[in-house]
């Protein structure tokens, strides 16, 4: 069992930054593929960001390519999301997951959730 919390949201104009941060526990953390997803209301939750066991494989969705970064520490069992350039279409609720099999993209590849965090861009 993986449990996840998600932490660094807020309302930021737009243009700005929010780094979004997610602690893990119950797993070693070099174990598990992390990633993050986002809801906006009335859509479906999508893919933003995934990155592999070791940290050395990333995977971005088009939209956020060259705007979002995320990393993680494997020493403080944690992943972040270092967002940039955001704009009024970034948001969304975003969530932590994770999966204990190698890395993946698609929502229903991922076991473990947290609870999400809203970010809310303002134009």
């Amino acid at each position: 069992q993986v449990h996840l919390v998600e932490s660094g949201g807020g309302l930021v104009q737009a243009g700005g930054s929010l780094r979004l941060s997610c602690a893990a526990s119950g797993r070693a953390f070099s174990t598990i593929t992390m990633g993050w997803f986002r809801q906006a209301p009335g859509a479906e939750r999508e893919s933003v960001a995934n990155i592999s066991r070791s940290g050395g494989t990333t995977y971005y969705a088009d939209f956020v390519k060259g705007r979002f970064t995320i990393s993680r520490d494997n020493a403080k069992n944690t992943v972040y999301l270092q967002m940039e350039a955001l704009k009024p279409e970034d948001t969304a609720v975003y969530y932590c997951a994770a999966r204990t099999r190698g890395l993946a993209i698609r929502t229903t590849e991922y076991e473990y959730w947290g609870q999400g965090t809203q970010v809310t861009v303002s134009s």
